[in-house]
């Protein structure tokens, strides 16, 4: 990598898509360029960032360099993190959200058993959005994903705990619904039969999903 433009470019564009500290050493290897080299132009993109007052900065942590919000502007990320309108969630979204909140962990055969269709595509989103998350995998299942929610799903629910998810009961309007509603979650115990998965074809609500 020639010229310290191109190599403080570089290290801002590696910077910005990076999800966790990254070395210098890492770095240099990925520019092929000095780890010195390398190293002093992260110290000076911290100082200018600081100097600059810029809503971000960079600090070392945990071995390595990683872009952070600026601590100045802690409430508004939070309100603006907390505002994310989850409405704009298809109705193929919400099914399956709402099977893996009220069953996790749930594999994507759980899921397609409750929505009837295949969920693959939909459960992709969701864990695009944050919403979702692999939690391992059921060895009873053939080794299949088993899928749990995250604490932002908590966050943009408004809910403290799994706990304060709203009983089944709030949406059957029926004991006969409710009856079937469980009875497709499993039964009494709320189990799902964790077979091999089915070729269930796409599902046609996945398509509109968050822009």
């Amino acid at each position: 990598m020639q010229g310290d433009v191109m190599l403080r470019g570089a290290i801002e564009a590696l910077l910005f898509v990076s999800d966790e500290p990254v070395s210098a050493a890492r770095v240099a290897k990925i520019l092929d360029a000095n780890v010195s080299a390398v190293t002093e132009t992260l110290t000076s993109l911290a100082e200018e960032y600081r100097e600059a007052e810029r809503g971000f900065q960079l600090r070392e942590a945990a071995g390595g360099w990683r872009l952070y919000t600026h601590p100045a502007y802690h409430d508004a990320i939070e309100q603006f993190v907390l505002s994310w309108d989850t409405r704009r969630l298809s109705q193929a979204a919400l099914e399956a959200l709402a099977v893996i909140a009220y069953h996790q962990p749930v594999t994507r055969a759980g899921v397609n058993a409750v929505r009837g269709v295949n969920s693959e595509a939909v459960i992709s989103s969701l864990i695009e959005k944050g919403l979702v998350r692999e939690a391992g995998r059921d060895r009873e299942a053939g080794n299949a994903i088993i899928y749990t929610t995250t604490k932002a799903f908590l966050e943009k629910f408004g809910l403290k705990s799994l706990e304060e998810l709203p009983p089944l009961e709030e949406f059957a309007p029926d004991p006969r619904t409710e009856a079937a509603i469980r009875d497709r979650l499993g039964g009494p115990s709320g189990g799902i039969g964790f077979g091999a998965e089915e070729d269930l074809g796409p599902d046609e609500n996945d398509v509109a999903e968050i822009d």
